[in-house]
């Protein structure tokens, strides 16, 4: 069984090489940008040729959510153009296409946690982009899933908690906006997901009623001052930290306030066990 990865230096991808060696029955082919560039067509059929992969894991995006108001053209080629691409030649090979997005499609106005039935509506250029490529994917193949995750950090690449940890090295007080609510998500926890979905299609060929748009992220929910609270607890460091309103630390992109997500689909399909995020944050 043969899984392509694209993205294989963000922190998802690198979370996947984390976890292969405990999936022997999967040949995982990792693929960075260099070896594999998504909005380039030809680029993605020479290497399906090459490895005919059973699966493909997209883990390529644009996610430099302020940076892509000023680059709606890059994160557009990227985010949408790049997923349909791999679409039409996972279609071509007769590849299942796993595909992340986000939370960032919807608005945040809801009160409650959002279901994959629910109306998106995103605020910002990285959400529509990342609204407009779950589209293309669900225009070009059948055989996808996508999965919608949040707040993704681990110990590899660039994220919230290792931002965290850099900023108290340098600083006695930090203010956080406490007023923006969501569920953070390890990367390994995803990663291991995205290996169960597989594992199970591998099992179970006729999945097509499987197939369609799936939550992700671990149980529970804070605002982001709360996450770096729990991150400093958990590393015993000592700092000041100040919970601030959304107005008060102004960004080229607006965030939803509230973007928890329900896992219940996820969980009732494929018997998905969820951790609390306050309980999987043992990463340095």
């Amino acid at each position: 069984m043969v899984v392509l990865v694209t993205g294989a230096n963000g922190q998802l991808g690198q979370s996947l090489q984390f976890i292969a060696p405990t999936y022997p029955n999967i040949q995982f082919v990792f693929c960075d940008s260099n070896k594999l560039d998504i909005t380039n067509l030809n680029n993605i059929e020479q290497l399906f040729k090459q490895f005919k992969p059973d699966f493909c894991i997209n883990a390529a995006a644009y996610t430099a959510v302020d940076k892509a108001e000023s680059e709606p053209e890059k994160a557009h080629l990227i985010n949408v153009v790049g997923a349909k691409n791999l679409a039409e030649v996972c279609k071509e090979f007769d590849s299942i296409l796993l595909h992340i997005s986000t939370d960032f499609v919807f608005d945040g106005t809801k009160d409650s946690p959002y279901s994959e039935e629910d109306i998106p509506n995103p605020t910002s250029v990285y959400g529509q982009t990342k609204l407009d490529g779950e589209k293309a994917i669900q225009e070009t193949w059948d055989k996808h899933f996508i999965i919608r995750t949040s707040w993704v950090y681990s110990q590899f690449g660039n994220n919230f908690m290792k931002t965290m940890l850099r900023l108290a090295s340098e600083r006695d007080t930090l203010s956080v906006v406490n007023d923006q609510i969501g569920t953070p998500t390890n990367a390994v926890d995803l990663a291991e997901v995205l290996a169960k979905i597989i594992t199970t299609c591998n099992l179970q060929p006729t999945t097509y009623n499987l197939f369609g748009i799936y939550n992700f992220s671990n149980e529970g929910q804070c605002s982001w001052y709360h996450f770096a609270k729990k991150i400093f607890e958990f590393n015993k460091i000592n700092i000041n930290l100040e919970p601030i309103p959304t107005t008060s630390f102004p960004t080229p992109a607006k965030r939803p306030a509230y973007s928890v997500l329900d896992k219940s689909k996820i969980k009732k399909v494929f018997g998905v066990e969820v951790k609390y995020w306050d309980e999987v944050l043992n990463i340095k």
